[in-house]
């Protein structure tokens, strides 16, 4: 009997349309959408700069990105499904990853940073979170994942070929355990990629086959931009990869909508994520 419940998901029911995704298209790299937009950030900026200057907190766009991504996928709750095992889970949490360099400069290693929510977390809370934890891993110079990521991948191939397959079944079945993905942006809801902060634009990425990410977003470098009544205003690229199999486009697209009007509205991110806000679907 196909099994109800897993340690992070439950089990939902589709329609039979849908239920026949996971067969046509198997993996997640075979069902990606991408949708690229350039989202005005001028008055989440200004309201930063002022909370920042007033009340000595350290806001900064990725904080204010990252919530107001959790804030959409709080309240747009497919957003945060996946398949696996040809099945539809609903994620009991809702999670945030991304990776930070050690160090700016070539050769520098990358570490994985996840973020966990709950309802009432604000930007306060995702900010001081993110802040810290990315300051703990450029201190300690390591996280557990990368302590059991090193070890593991010392083992000859044909073990290592053993230990993935082992590993792909495991998720297959819901069995995976929790060592092996606590601390694993491909078991989160939302894997961000900031390459704002290396001077880069909004490219596109795919998603991984591995795990149970369903939606990835890039965001690029702030820029300046003129809109329709000729006001000079910053706009922040962005690329957000889902699969498609999870929501349709109508849903998704109503969501980046939430979004947008989250980064217009910035007061709202000193709100509880539960808080939807004077804002109609």
């Amino acid at each position: 009997m196909a099994r109800k419940e897993r340690r992070d998901a439950v089990r939902v029911e589709v329609d039979g349309l849908h239920k026949t995704f996971p067969y046509v298209m198997k993996n997640r790299t075979e069902a990606e959408a991408c949708q690229q937009m350039e989202v005005d950030v001028t008055d989440v900026l200004e309201w930063m700069k002022k909370e920042n200057e007033e009340n000595g907190t350290n806001y900064k766009i990725f904080h204010a990105v990252c919530t107001g991504i959790a804030k959409t996928v709080w309240h747009r709750p497919l957003l945060n499904r996946f398949i696996s095992g040809r099945q539809f889970w609903q994620r009991k949490e809702l999670s945030l990853s991304f990776t930070a360099k050690r160090q700016f400069k070539d050769g520098a290693e990358e570490s994985l940073v996840c973020v966990t929510t709950d309802a009432d977390m604000t930007i306060d809370d995702i900010s001081k979170k993110i802040l810290g934890d990315v300051t703990k891993m450029r201190k300690d110079g390591k996280n557990d994942l990368d302590d059991l990521i090193n070890t593991v991948m010392k083992a000859p191939r044909f073990i290592l070929e053993i230990f993935f397959w082992i590993l792909y079944r495991l998720e297959y079945h819901g069995i995976m355990p929790k060592a092996l993905t606590d601390g694993d942006a491909n078991y989160t809801s939302v894997f961000l990629s900031n390459l704002g902060s290396i001077g880069a634009g909004a490219s596109y990425h795919h998603l991984n086959n591995y795990g149970t990410n369903s939606v990835f977003v890039i965001v690029g470098t702030m820029k300046k931009q003129q809109n329709e009544a000729g006001e000079t205003r910053t706009v922040l690229p962005m690329a957000i990869i889902l699969d498609e199999r999870i929501a349709d486009g109508f849903y998704f697209i109503r969501s980046l909508k939430y979004f947008e009007w989250l980064m217009a509205h910035p007061d709202e991110l000193k709100k509880p994520l539960s808080e939807l806000g004077d804002y109609t679907f």
